[in-house]
């Protein structure tokens, strides 16, 4: 077995079961996402109920006797891992294996800083302040009081 440049996924898909639409999906959702990280992703189609993503990477730790160093490694198995997995999961685990440092961004679910939520609701909070104290002014305000004695303020307030 030759070694390989970059990482390749397989998607195993049952044709019995239709399920091509959604590991086209998947291989979508990876090329857009690892682009030029991924050497390829190819759909397989196969019967028996079958969904199993595997990425084919190099790993040098273990080089094999005829001096490949290509493993295989089984990222979702529907029978396995119960069902389908959720596009940001297989984006997970397929960033685990080719580069862990990589930022997924959204797909992380990383919060904000703490310095950052602190600040967004000092400014909320002195906004709110601000505009209970504008509605005050104008409620205190006798040029907008009603003349004739109902309580509807005037259309400028």
């Amino acid at each position: 077995m030759e070694s390989i440049k970059y990482p390749r996924v397989t998607i195993q898909f049952c044709t019995q079961c239709k399920w091509l639409l959604r590991a086209a999906y998947f291989a979508q959702e990876l090329l857009s996402t690892f682009s030029t990280s991924l050497g390829e992703v190819s759909l397989l189609p196969a019967t028996g109920g079958v969904f199993i993503v595997e990425i084919h990477h190099q790993n040098p730790a273990s080089i094999s006797e005829d001096g490949s160093a290509t493993v295989k490694t089984v990222l979702w198995d529907r029978k396995i891992d119960g069902g389908f997995p959720e596009t940001k999961e297989l984006k997970k685990r397929v960033r685990d294996v080719i580069d862990p440092s990589r930022d997924l961004g959204h797909v992380d679910g990383k919060k904000k800083p703490s310095t950052e939520i602190v600040l967004s609701s000092v400014v909320r909070e002195t906004n709110e302040t601000q505009g209970e104290q504008a509605g005050q002014a104008q409620q205190t305000n006798p040029a907008c009081a009603p003349k004739d004695g109902s309580n509807v303020a005037c259309e400028d307030c």
